[in-house]
């Protein structure tokens, strides 16, 4: 009975979850598996009784549109439904209990840990499950005021709020402040067969710092047009991969080589 673990959502042909995770398997020559598997929001509660009956199974990563309604299905043990309010990771715990919890703040965070924000102004372009890791993580950096770029202002708002921080929430056409000293999309607008984001950079300071959670494409225009400048910026692997070792370990219980970080963004992106 080979273990496995799975990311799940709608689509799922774009993840790149299972070449991370069986690129770390490999290394540390683990018998076991990680599956991509397409769930609708329809299936999602059968999904998750199969798989609470398969003692094989170690869990899942969650993508959208599931970050919200999987909390529903599993214990919420660490209370992340009145924390960062979605979860992006489920495992077994053992007891054999399914549990959810979210791997995506510290993912995140981890590339700009040596970066500076305190108290300085921030944009933040989306208020979706990525969105709340985001501003979970934010609200625990000490940053200055937070604009927040939505299609809903009203639930924007609603989410800032929620998360203690102070700012504004605006339009998502609106302009992002010009003094941002980081801009961080964390929608999915710009990814690969979503509509484009519709934002164009203003003139940022010089230690200003783009950040994009798209990986799909990885080179998107929000960090061309960052990069054109000569700003400093954060690509969606970065997150992914982060987010992703520390699921890793509460899939498999040990920790992913992240030594070779580098030689498996050469794979990601061949």
């Amino acid at each position: 009975m080979t273990p496995y673990a799975d990311v799940i959502g709608d689509p799922i042909a774009q993840s790149k979850s299972p070449i991370i995770h069986r690129f770390w398997l490999d290394q540390l020559g683990l018998d076991a598996d990680y599956r991509k598997t397409l769930v609708t929001t329809d299936d999602l509660p059968r999904f998750f009784a199969e798989r609470r009956d398969d003692p094989a199974w170690r869990g899942c990563n969650i993508t959208m549109p599931h970050k919200l309604a999987a909390l529903d299905h599993v214990e919420d043990r660490g209370d992340v439904r009145s924390g960062i309010g979605a979860i992006n990771t489920v495992f077994r715990a053992e007891d054999g209990a399914l549990v959810g919890t979210n791997t995506d703040a510290g993912g995140f965070y981890a590339p700009i840990a040596g970066f500076d924000f305190a108290d300085r102004p921030i944009t933040v372009i989306g208020a979706g499950g990525a969105a709340r890791a985001v501003l979970f993580a934010l609200a625990r950096m000490n940053v200055g005021p937070v604009t927040l770029l939505n299609r809903n202002v009203l639930k924007a708002g609603v989410l800032l709020s929620s998360f203690g921080l102070k700012g504004q929430a605006l339009p998502l056409t609106a302009p992002v402040p010009p003094d941002t000293a980081l801009l961080v999309n964390a929608s999915t607008l710009g990814m690969t067969g979503q509509p484009p984001l519709p934002v164009d950079l203003p003139d940022l300071d010089d230690d200003s710092v783009v950040y994009d959670i798209v990986y799909s494409p990885l080179e998107t225009p929000l960090l061309a047009a960052a990069r054109a400048r000569g700003l400093e910026t954060v690509d969606g692997l970065e997150m992914l991969i982060g987010q992703a070792a520390l699921a890793f370990e509460l899939f498999f219980g040990v920790a992913p080589p992240r030594d070779r970080d580098e030689e498996l963004r050469e794979v990601l992106l061949a």
